[in-house]
């Protein structure tokens, strides 16, 4: 039977529907657990098995742009005999959910798929001097876009200095996001990640290199998984350890994706994700007395009253631009028409910087 065995990985009815017509074509479903520089390990019914994608199917991909490659936690279609050393993807099946990022320093491949198909993404900070609210503003809008549900984790609680403090400063961040207070090394809060951890379900670890991803992946395991290091004296943050993404199995059947700690988190995602992140400051600016008011002393507005009597954080709002400027950027980036108009816009900025200068100082500058 199709698919026989890969229910532990989440195969399910909806998934068999799906490949119904990669069936038809003698194709053999897999999940893929390890992504490493282009070359796959895929799990299938029987058993782990190394893929790499077709050369039919890269070219169709390159140019039609509904044609995704695959990513960890993805559901292949293969191509081969079950005992062949090396097996061809022939079809990516359509995606759940998938985690995305903008690809560090390369405008030209705007997407990377950081993990596909995940059920829950636990975002991860540790409690040292390695929280900062920003950063978890933007972990938190990257889970919300992904379809998936997102889990804040702070982790490392045995080495925090206050507990209580790092909550408050956390608190006004992550709403509609439930909160756990863990330590992987003391065993402290494990249990009360029990609940996710269901077999078949996937869940992946999100957040800075050091926060600890590893660790928890040990502990939950109960065995070593993946490598772990010791925090840094100099700026209490840990070593990356974790070098590409893995799909793993627990004995409970849950599955866990480890994804390596991120230097550079660029958002793909549109205005509508930054809502789930930003409810609080968006429900205070439904109240301004204009509809335009952007929050920079209008009279009526009510963001900025929030502020003044401490009911809001001004670094929710700074925050909240700072995502506003990164996704317009992305739009720019991606329509040609959106980057004319920015570029006629700065020519016109430019224009009326000279005329002020020629008036003040003369056509010589003198």
């Amino acid at each position: 039977m199709t698919g026989q065995g890969l229910a532990a990985w989440g195969w399910d009815g909806r998934l068999a529907a799906a490949f119904a017509e990669h069936a038809a074509d003698g194709l053999a479903p897999g999940r893929v657990v390890i992504e490493d520089r282009g070359s796959y390990l895929v799990r299938t019914a029987d058993g782990e098995v190394r893929a790499s994608v077709s050369g039919r199917y890269r070219h169709e991909a390159e140019v039609d742009p509904d044609l995704v490659f695959p990513a960890v936690g993805d559901w292949v279609a293969l191509q081969g005999a079950p005992e062949a050393d090396q097996r061809l993807v022939q079809g990516v099946l359509p995606r759940r959910t998938s985690i995305v990022r903008r690809a560090p320093g390369d405008h030209s491949a705007p997407e990377q798929v950081l993990a596909a198909n995940v059920d829950t993404i636990f975002v991860m900070t540790s409690l040292n001097a390695e929280l900062n609210p920003r950063r978890l503003e933007r972990y938190l809008a990257l889970g919300w876009g992904s379809g998936a549900e997102p889990v804040v984790v702070l982790s490392k609680a045995d080495v925090a200095v206050s507990v209580e403090a790092s909550l408050a400063e956390a608190g006004p961040v992550v709403l509609g996001a439930a909160v756990h207070v863990v330590s992987a090394k003391t065993g402290q809060g494990l249990d009360g990640l029990a609940g996710y951890l269901e077999a078949g379900r996937t869940i992946a670890l999100l957040g800075s290199s050091g926060v600890g991803k590893s660790t928890l992946l040990n502990a939950l395991a109960g065995q070593t998984v993946e490598s772990t290091g010791e925090i840094r004296a100099d700026d209490a943050r840990g070593r990356h350890t974790t070098t590409r993404r893995h799909l793993v199995q627990l004995a409970n059947g849950a599955l866990i994706l480890d994804t390596p700690g991120m230097r550079e988190l660029g958002l793909v995602e549109t205005d509508a994700d930054l809502d789930a992140t930003f409810g609080d400051v968006d429900e205070l600016a439904a109240d301004c007395r204009f509809s335009d008011c952007r929050h920079e002393g209008e009279p009526g507005c009510a963001v900025r009253g929030a502020i003044e009597d401490g009911r809001l954080d001004a670094g929710r709002l700074a925050g909240r631009r700072k995502l506003d400027r990164e996704l317009a950027r992305v739009d720019r980036e991606r329509d040609p028409r959106l980057r004319a108009e920015e570029r006629r816009r700065w020519r016109l900025i430019h224009a009326s910087v000279d005329r002020r200068m020629k008036l003040k100082y003369g056509e010589d500058g003198r």
